[in-house]
Formats: C-alpha cells, structure tokens, sequence
C-alpha cells in the first residue's frame, strides 16, 4: 500500500475510533448510572465537549495549517504546552467550581478539573500527527484510548456515581497519552516551545473559536431558546432529532481538522484542491443522506430504544434534518476549502449565515411549528453551502509548501 493511501485509510479509521470512543462512553455511562446521575454525567461531558471543541478551534485547526517542515517540530511542542497550560489552568477553575456547587453534580465538575489535562492533551495529539502527515500513529493512540475508556468503564459497578465514571474516563486516557508522546517524541526531539504566538491578539485560532463558537453554538442555543415560548415536546423533538445526527457531527468536525493536511500536499495547485473537496462534499451530503434514510425506515420499537417517548415527534423531523445534514456536507467541504486557500475567509461566512440559520429556525417555528423550525435550520445550511462555495469561486490559492518527513 502506497504511503499516501496508508495515510488515507489510517486518517479514516482514526476518526472512526474516536467517534466510537465518544459513542460508547455515553452508552456505558447511561447504562450505569441512576437517571439523576446520567444527568449529572452529561452535564460534564456537554462542558467536555464545548471546552474539546474550543482546543480544536484554537490550538489543532491551527496547527493543521502549518506546511512549514522545519517549523512543525516547534509547532507541535508549543501545541502540546500550550494545551497542557491551558486545559490545566480551566481545570483548576473546574475543580474550584465543583467543590462550591458540592453535591452529585459538583463531585463530578471536580473530577472534570482533575483529569482535563490527561484528556486534552491526548486528543490534542492527533493534530500534532495530522500536521506531520502520520496519521497511523494517532490511530495506534487513539485506538489504545477506546480500549482502555472501554474496559476502564465496562468494570464499574451499576449505581456508579457520575464523579466517579467522569474519574475513571478521564485516567483511562493515561495509557493513550504515554503512547502518543513516544510517538511523537522524535518529530520534536530539540525542538523549543514557545507559547507567546498563541497568546498574541491577532493569533489565527482566535477566529477559529469565534467561527465555532457561532457555527455551532448558535443553533444549538436558538433550540433552547425555542423553550421560552415553545412547548417542551418541540424543543424534545429538535433536540432528540439532531442527537440522532451525532455521529455525523464528528465525521464533519474531522473532516474540517484533518483535511487541511492532505489537501495542501496535492499537486495541481487550486484546481487540484476544489476537485477534491467538491468529490469530499459529494460524499458527505450522501452520507447524511443515507443515515436519514437509515433513520426514516427505521422500526419504532428500536426508535424508541433509542429515545424513548420523544421518538415518534422526532421521527417526524427527519426528513427535514435529513436534508440539513446532506446539504451540511457540501457546506462542511466549502468552508474546508476556504480554510486552506484563504483561512481568514470563512469567518464572514460562518457569522451571518449561522445567525441567518437562527432567524429561519425561528421564523420557521412561527410559521409551522417544529417541523418549519426543522426546514429553517436546513434552508439555513443550503444558504451557508451556496455561499462558502460562491466565495471558493472567487478566491486564489497559495503556493503549496512541500514538507518533509523527519
């Protein structure tokens, strides 16, 4: 197998173990856990998430972007200090926070300030070995990671507490980490860190938050928001419609993180790079629609294993989320090829149409209820799709820089 299909496949897989990993903790946790800790459990892992998303926005998009060969060595320790610093100092406030709030839920902010760390910097790794273009090396990590949250998990006893489960998912991540500092060690071996640029205004991954901030909060917030005036089965209904989405999520985050690699090492110039994210966008909107129609004929018996009493609303709303999803797709490759040919354009786009997408879920909420809420969010992403890729049309590309292996 040549080095670039090996790097394609292992690049596929490791996106695979990590949604997997991110899948399962979730079903252990709900499976062990009281509902009230279950819910104490997701409280943490949603703020896990959101402080995730953020390292990625600021530190690993960043990074990805790096085709300097001799800087990467640097760029990849400044990384990994800079995630450590960071996650350490928020996990300090964390635990602060946990003990003020005490109880089942603080217990569990606690744990999520003491083991932030250990769970950052692994996943912060898997840039670092994107930007290198070794991307076997995240697998092996990550893969060791799913099997140790696994059997760290699978172990505990039924009734286990959410500041316990937090705990152990967060030192399960232990041996995951060892391993992707030795592998890493040699693309940084005398290399210096240097924090300064990633505290310096201007600093690219300042962008890059505020892009996810909007992208991805605004929506999500306008759904809440929806309960101000809304009956509780409809915002159910979008919410539970949108989870059953989740994996997808993740596949388009991936794409939007790893790609930028790849796609800066191809030969051709620009016409080479808009081929290859038009043919990315083509199999992600197929994709979201085949897992809308795997959705759609799904049987109500597992429908409601899977969401309980909130299926047969939610059910309704899948051809609309279907559709945002698929559409989603061509987005989610515009927006990629802006970030390797002009990075600093897709943040325009990203803040009106995500706000755009806000009014059309409300407006579509007052029209026709949840499913005109549902078509708004989807109109909103055609929108944002249109307009990533009429701004690809009138952008150049840079002169690639070739990389070379350490």
């Amino acid at each position: 197998m040549s080095r670039g299909r090996l790097a394609a496949v292992s690049s596929v897989l490791d996106q695979a173990a990590s949604s997997a990993t991110n899948i399962l903790v979730l079903v252990l946790a709900a499976r062990l856990s009281s509902a009230a800790g279950f819910a104490a459990f997701s409280m943490v892992y949603v703020t896990f998430t959101v402080l995730l998303g953020l390292s990625m926005a600021y530190v690993g998009q960043h990074l990805v972007l790096e085709k300097a060969g001799e800087r990467l060595g640097p760029a990849c320790r400044s990384a990994v200090g800079f995630t450590a610093a960071a996650s350490g100092a928020v996990g300090a406030v964390l635990a602060a926070v946990g003990l003020l709030l005490g109880g089942a839920g603080g217990r569990a902010f606690l744990a999520l300030g003491l083991v932030l760390p250990l769970v950052l910097v692994q996943d912060g790794l898997r840039y670092c070995f994107s930007a290198l273009r070794a991307p076997e090396r995240a697998l092996a990590a990550d893969a060791l990671r799913l099997v140790c949250v696994v059997a760290a998990l699978a172990v505990q006893p039924s009734g286990a507490s959410a500041g316990r489960l937090v705990l152990v998912w967060g030192l399960s991540a232990l041996p995951a980490l060892g391993l992707g500092l030795w592998l890493l060690r040699p693309y940084v071996r005398g290399a210096r860190a240097d924090l300064r640029p990633y505290l310096r205004r201007g600093h690219l991954g300042q962008r890059f938050v505020v892009e996810f901030a909007v992208g991805n909060g605004s929506s999500q917030l306008a759904v809440l928001g929806l309960g101000v005036f809304a009956t509780p089965l409809a915002v159910g209904a979008l919410r539970g419609a949108s989870t059953l989405f989740g994996p997808l999520n993740v596949l388009f985050n991936s794409a939007n993180s790893f790609a930028p690699p790849v796609l800066s090492r191809l030969g051709g110039g620009r016409p080479a790079v808009v081929r290859a994210t038009a043919a990315l966008g083509l199999l992600l909107a197929g994709v979201g629609a085949g897992w809308a129609t795997v959705l759609y004929l799904l049987p109500d018996r597992l429908g409601r294993e899977l969401l309980g009493d909130t299926w047969t609303s939610a059910a309704a709303l899948l051809p609309a989320t279907g559709a945002q999803y698929a559409v989603m797709g061509l987005g989610t490759a515009g927006l990629l090829t802006l970030r390797v040919l002009a990075p600093k354009a897709t943040l325009s786009v990203q803040v009106v149409f995500s706000l755009l997408s806000v009014v059309l879920l409300l407006g579509g909420y007052a029209v026709w209820g949840p499913l005109g809420a549902a078509w708004g969010l989807a109109a909103g992403s055609a929108l944002k799709a249109t307009a990533a890729w009429h701004r690809v049309s009138r952008t150049p590309a840079p002169v690639p820089v070739p990389v070379p292996t350490p």
